[in-house]
């Protein structure tokens, strides 16, 4: 068995994860803030004028009024500050699981640390975001009814378990074929990565509760910046494990005294 690639103990590498996964829960969390928030108010806002016209073509109706309603138990200061600690523990929930996923995984491969961090950030971020995001992209709060949410909830679980199936057969394909040219297993590992994504898209049923009237430029500034900030999320982990492994290995390899000659 090759030595492992990564060093330490399971405990050395948990806490080198949740320290990754801290700094990359607050970094996502800062594009949030300042990128995905405006989005997040102007599509309250809309969401907001619309109840405002229902309501007052009710009270012109039926000839009362519904000002009576409750605030929100969360104000939106609190909730973008607030994304912060929700991010923050996010991040070292999964840092801490990607490093145990790191441990197991490091006994079956002769890739470098840090090479071993960031592909499993990357077929992370493709199984568990990626795959989901393009069958069933994020919506804002003014999109998406009610009573559906437990059936969307669902069906995005479903389409994670999707991505995390590709993902594992990519690679069980790619390792298969170990006596192969390299391009080669990387193309038939590709290959069977989409077929697996593509059989599921097929069978898993689709959903658009997008209203027509809906902007549709910021109905996808929304999406993006959504996608964006999970790529932060992953790529920030991988990177700070990568980088935290590299320091380590660095720091535990001893300095060889150069060798003289008498002469």
């Amino acid at each position: 068995m090759p030595p492992t690639p990564l060093g330490g103990s399971l405990k050395t590498l948990l806490l080198r994860g949740l320290l990754a996964g801290l700094i990359a829960g607050l970094l996502a969390a800062t594009v949030g803030y300042f990128v995905g928030e405006p989005k997040i108010d102007a599509a309250i806002s809309i969401e907001e004028a619309n109840t405002a016209k229902a309501e007052s073509a009710e009270h012109s109706s039926a000839g009362h009024s519904h000002g009576d309603e409750e605030a929100p138990l969360v104000s939106r200061s609190g909730q973008k500050a607030g994304q912060f600690l929700a991010l923050g523990l996010a991040g070292l929930a999964l840092g801490a699981i990607f490093a145990s996923v790191a441990h197991f995984a490091r006994r079956y491969t002769t890739l470098s640390g840090p090479k071993l961090a960031l592909g499993l950030a990357l077929a992370g971020w493709t199984a568990i975001v990626a795959v989901p995001f393009f069958k069933y992209p994020a919506n804002p709060p003014a999109v998406g009814e009610p009573d559906t949410i437990n059936e969307r909830t669902l069906l995005w679980l479903a389409a994670v378990l999707l991505g995390l199936a590709a993902v594992g057969i990519g690679v069980f394909i790619y390792k298969l074929l170990a006596t192969q040219l390299d391009t080669v297993r990387l193309i038939a590992g590709v290959a069977a990565f989409v077929l697996v994504v593509v059989l599921g898209y097929i069978l898993l049923p689709g959903i658009n509760e997008v209203k027509e009237d809906f902007p549709a430029v910021l109905l996808w500034q929304f999406r993006a910046t959504s996608l964006g900030e999970t790529a932060t999320l992953w790529a920030s982990l991988g990177i700070g494990f990568a980088a935290l492994t590299e320091f380590a290995t660095r720091g535990s390899t001893p300095v060889r005294e150069p060798v003289t000659t008498a002469g």
